[in-house]
């Protein structure tokens, strides 16, 4: 949309209006929060009663309602939209409307949102790493990878800080909003969302390269082709196994797997289509998967739309299976068996010991689920937002999405607060971290 916008800035004029699915997403701090994060350059009506969405006759998230300049609704598209097929549309409108002399031209401002100036701006995703004793963050919203010790002592910056898709050197190399984050021989992957690319940082050569995405929105797609020559959507989260690197493909709800070694790279799981529905590999479908880990035998993805925890198995003739989760329009924050469990957009996810820990983002809480028994039970949160360091659910948080796991800790990007936290898995103490840049 911001590339629609900067093309037709004296043509078109953008107005998002927000009919908020959770109850999380219905409270005006939480859709401040979202338009700081997302940098948002247009204004945006809160609609939580669905009076703008009943009106207009919505039926899916998203919903494109395109409005004449005499105020009539000339089309309507629903679901996700390329960028190639929205500038058609619009290119279209606007030579119709300058047919009709009925077109204004003029540049409109609107004020944009406030920069968080802390050392961390809505940090999404984290990856602790023993053997390296390092822990590497995705600071999103600075468009940078931070390398510091496991406690907290900056080592490294990754990226210039600017919006892009440059590589080079650690000062030269730019991301845009990047996210998940994986580890193997001195190499770090990153799912750097914003670019619809994965990209490769060499910790011996202090340099950032793309190995796979062309920096344009793909589609949902089946071909297995060479890294830098496909076209990806919104890889949000990444974990390596093996050889391979297996990416949460938030944007074409799919999972995707790219061979180390060749940077071949293709489709593994789901079909495209949004919704949850288990089976075959080839034809189970997902909903935003934007969390992934593995215990080398499966795949372990939080499925965020559906707030469902599923996974898939690793032999190619597998299938996917839902552990919690019912379909796109169950959720809540119920603890306990999977018929009766409850949870609310998830986005971390990570596996240890037979237990998966997932942050479930909407709640405000960090939960576990038993694999034996697959009960599962609130270890870290209260479920009220806020930033309170304590032990167990008396401590809060703020949307936590990304999650890694070193020793006795658990390591939380608590995104809407911009800090990272340490939990005890022992103790169940939760400390913030005291992350400061030089």
């Amino acid at each position: 949309m911001e590339k629609i916008q900067e093309k037709y800035d004296r043509e078109l004029v953008v107005i998002g209006i927000h009919s908020a699915k959770f109850p999380n997403e219905r409270s005006k701090e939480n859709l401040n929060n979202a338009v700081r994060r997302y940098e948002l350059t247009h204004p945006v009506v809160n609609d939580p009663q669905f009076q703008i969405w009943q009106q207009y006759a919505c039926r899916a998230w998203p919903t494109l309602m395109f409005v004449s300049p005499t105020g009539k609704v000339v089309e309507k598209h629903e679901g996700e939209i390329t960028y190639q097929t929205l500038d058609l549309v619009v290119s279209r409108l606007i030579d119709q409307f300058d047919s009709d002399k009925t077109i204004y031209r003029s540049s409109t401002f609107f004020n944009q949102p406030s920069t968080i100036s802390q050392d961390l701006c809505y940090p999404g995703k984290l990856l602790s790493d023993e053997g390296s004793e390092s822990l590497f963050i995705s600071d999103s919203n600075h468009n940078q990878i931070l390398i510091t010790s496991l406690e907290g002592e900056i080592q490294s910056i990754v990226g210039s800080g600017s919006t892009g898709l440059a590589d080079g050197s650690f000062t030269e190399s730019e991301f845009n909003h990047p996210q998940g984050l994986a580890i193997k021989n001195n190499k770090v992957y990153v799912a750097d969302t914003g670019n619809h690319a994965i990209r490769e940082i060499d910790l011996g050569l202090k340099t950032v390269t793309t190995i796979a995405g062309d920096g344009s929105q793909g589609s949902p797609s089946t071909d297995i082709r060479q890294g830098k020559s496909v076209s990806l959507n919104s890889p949000w989260d990444i974990t390596c196994v093996a050889d391979d690197l297996f990416i949460a493909m938030a944007g074409s709800h799919q999972l995707w797997c790219m061979n180390i070694a060749n940077h071949k790279i293709g489709p593994y799981a789901g079909s495209g289509q949004e919704s949850l529905h288990d089976g075959p590999l080839a034809t189970a479908t997902l909903a935003q998967p934007s969390g992934i880990t593995s215990d080398t035998d499966h795949l372990y993805f939080a499925d965020s739309e559906t707030s469902a925890i599923r996974y898939a198995n690793l032999d190619p003739g597998g299938n996917i299976e839902t552990i919690v989760g019912q379909d796109l329009f169950v959720f809540g924050d119920v603890d306990g068996d999977p018929e009766h469990c409850r949870l609310q957009h998830p986005l971390g996810i990570t596996y240890r010991g037979k237990a998966l820990y997932i942050a479930d983002t909407y709640n405000h809480k960090i939960k576990c689920i038993n694999l034996e028994s697959r009960i599962t039970s609130t270890i870290f949160g209260s479920g009220k937002s806020g930033a309170k360091d304590g032990v167990g659910t008396d401590a809060e948080f703020s949307e936590p999405s990304g999650l890694s796991i070193t020793g006795d800790y658990l390591y939380i990007a608590d995104t809407n607060n911009h800090i990272i936290r340490k939990a005890n898995l022992s103790t169940y103490q939760v400390i913030t971290m005291n992350i400061q840049r030089p």
